[in-house]
C-alpha cells in the first residue's frame, strides 16, 4: 500500500539505521510510520509526508507547496507538518518510526528522544539545527514527547515515498483531498525466534556492538 509502487514504510524501517538508537527486536515494529520530506527551489519548493500504519494501511498522504530558505529547513518543516498530522490521527500512547532522508535531522530526532529519558534532559551528542527552522524544531520536539516512543531512521531519497509528493506539489496535489483515516494496526504477532534490525546486526562482520 506505499505510494508510487515504492516498499512499504515498516520494510523501509525495518531496513534501514536507526541512528544513536540501540533497542531489542522485540521494539523495532512501530504502531505508526511517517516518511517527510523537503524540496527547495528558487521558484519555490514543496513538502510532502506519507503515513501508514504497521499492517501497511495507508493513513494520509500530503503534497503541498512552500518557500522555505533552503533545503535544510524544509527537510525539518516537512517534519513538523507530518507529525503534525498523525498527531491529529493517532491516541498519544502510540511508537511511532520516522523515516527522513536527512542525515542531521534523523540524528537530531533520536538524540531529541534519548534527551527525554535523560534525568537532566540532555542529549548523549550535541544538535545541530539550522536557526531558520524557528518554531519548527520546537514544534517536532513537542510532538515527539506526546507519543509513546519514537525512532527516526535514516533511508535513501530514491526510497522516501514522500520525495516526488515535496518535488512535484501542484502534481500531486489530488493526494490532499483523500478521506481523512483515523485507523488502527492489527496487534503484534510475537514470534519465539527474533532478529536483530540492521541498527543493531553486525553488517561489516566486526564485534556486533551497537552504536549507542
Amino acid at each position: 500500500m506505499a505510494a508510487h509502487g515504492r516498499p512499504a514504510l515498516r520494510d523501509l524501517f525495518d531496513e534501514s539505521p536507526t541512528p544513536h538508537i540501540a533497542h531489542p527486536p522485540r521494539t523495532h515494529h512501530r504502531d505508526f510510520y511517517v516518511a517527510t520530506d523537503g524540496s527547495f527551489r528558487t521558484s519555490g519548493g514543496g513538502l510532502g509526508a506519507v503515513i501508514e500504519t504497521r499492517d501497511g494501511t495507508r493513513v494520509a498522504r500530503i503534497a503541498t507547496a512552500d518557500t522555505p530558505p533552503d533545503n535544510n529547513v524544509a527537510e525539518y518543516r516537512a517534519l513538523h507538518l507530518g507529525l503534525d498530522v498523525l498527531a491529529a490521527r493517532a491516541p498519544r500512547d502510540v511508537s511511532v518510526g520516522v523515516l527522513v532522508d536527512h542525515d542531521a535531522l534523523a540524528s537530531n530526532v533520536n538524540n531529541a528522544v534519548l534527551a527525554t529519558n535523560h534525568p537532566e534532559g540532555k542529549s548523549p551528542r550535541p544538535l545541530s539545527v539550522p536557526a531558520a527552522t524557528g518554531y519548527h524544531w520546537r514544534g517536532i520536539q513537542a510532538r515527539l514527547s506526546g507519543f509513546g516512543a519514537v525512532r527516526a531512521a535514516r533511508i535513501d531519497s530514491d526510497q522516501n515515498p514522500a520525495h516526488p509528493l515535496a518535488n512535484t506539489p501542484d502534481r500531486y496535489e489530488h493526494v490532499n483531498s483523500e478521506p481523512d483515516r483515523c485507523v488502527l494496526p492489527d496487534p503484534i504477532e510475537h514470534t519465539a525466534t527474533e532478529f536483530p534490525p540492521p541498527s543493531r546486526a553486525d553488517r561489516n562482520g566486526g564485534s556486533g556492538r551497537a552504536s549507542d
